[in-house]
């Protein structure tokens, strides 16, 4: 949720306006087919589009594929050393799996959008989209991701080297290839900065800048998250949107959250004010809960039994307090977006202010 920082990365794609589909499970011949080249979902993530109408929104975002090149062989390095070149409200994008903590600095993610790296044991790759403001994980299985060079809603189309499917980042589900209409498994990253990133996990291993690639790290083509502008604070985006909605300005973030056939967003200002704020996600009570320890938020489906508010800080549910990450409820997967990004996705959206 936070959006402070002296450098950051690009990303782009096509838009228009079209009928929903409805989700699916994976047919039996895909889960035979899943040799673990590319993990899978058990069922489709929402989609709101044809998928050919998706394909037909795509463009170039300018490089061609692999022209933003991936990193597939990350170095990382300790806290002593990251303070050398990240300054306290640089953004990171945080991940605690098993034995493993990691940040992946925005700085250094912005020129190559997808790092392919393992966690406790399980390959995964680590994505981000300038572009709408998106940073998502996903299993990788055998296999590696790579950048497209295409763009569908201003959004990262990732590709699968091993099928050469097309990835939408933000849907998490294939519009192209032999896995068309199969969505990936996913992880929470957290967006935050290093300094409340550093403190909360002072074990942490971070992303170095040995990459393999010579570029301008601490440098930015699109500009600074912080009010002095760029792209990331101004009203245009650079290709066409699937969607044009005004109820709130175009690079307002939200913290979204889809199911298959649902989906629902959070505006952040409003859970920074006001720490909680219930909603509905499909037929399901929701509420997001604010963690100001890292300027995040969580989305939980709430049971109608349960009584939930804010004390001292912490959450209470039915009386006893736990910190915000950690409520005795079924979390949903949740992650940051800008809202024409969100919106043009998920035109059929629930939103919570």
């Amino acid at each position: 949720m936070v959006r402070t920082s002296r450098r950051t990365f690009l990303l782009g794609t096509g838009a228009s306006l079209a009928a929903t589909v409805g989700t699916r499970s994976r047919p039996a011949s895909a889960r035979q087919r899943d040799d673990g080249a590319v993990p899978l979902a058990n069922e489709q993530l929402l989609v709101e589009y044809p998928l050919k109408r998706l394909r037909n929104e795509v463009v170039s975002g300018g490089p061609p594929k692999d022209g933003i090149p991936s990193i597939d062989d990350p170095k990382f390095t300790g806290v002593a050393d990251a303070d050398e070149r990240l300054q306290p409200g640089d953004i990171v994008f945080g991940v605690a799996k098993g034995d493993d903590v990691k940040a992946y600095p925005q700085y250094i993610l912005v020129w190559h959008e997808i790092t392919n790296d393992t966690l406790d044991g399980t390959p995964v790759s680590v994505t981000y989209c300038p572009l709408t403001g998106t940073a998502l994980g996903f299993e990788r299985g055998e296999t590696t991701f790579g950048v497209s060079g295409d763009l569908l809603n201003n959004n990262l189309v990732m590709y699968d080297r091993a099928t050469d499917s097309r990835w939408p980042q933000m849907l998490g589900t294939a519009i192209e290839g032999a896995h068309e209409g199969e969505s990936l498994r996913e992880f929470r990253l957290v967006w935050t900065t290093w300094e409340q990133w550093k403190r909360r996990h002072p074990e942490t291993e971070v992303l170095s800048e040995d990459t393999g690639y010579i570029r301008d790290y601490g440098g930015d083509t699109y500009g600074t998250y912080n009010p002095r502008g760029g792209y990331y604070t101004s009203s245009n985006t650079l290709f066409d949107r699937l969607q044009n909605d005004d109820r709130y300005p175009l690079k307002k973030v939200v913290l979204g959250a889809r199911t298959p056939t649902d989906a629902t967003a959070f505006v952040e200002d409003a859970l920074r004010k006001r720490g909680l704020v219930e909603g509905q996600l499909g037929d399901s009570p929701v509420v997001a809960v604010y963690d100001s320890a890292l300027d995040t938020a969580y989305i939980y489906r709430t049971p109608d039994s349960a009584s939930i508010n804010r004390k001292n800080g912490a959450v209470a549910v039915n009386g006893s307090t736990y910190s915000p990450a950690d409520l005795p409820l079924d979390r949903v997967y949740g992650y940051d977006a800008m809202w024409f990004a969100w919106v043009g996705m998920y035109p059929n959206t629930g939103v919570h202010d």
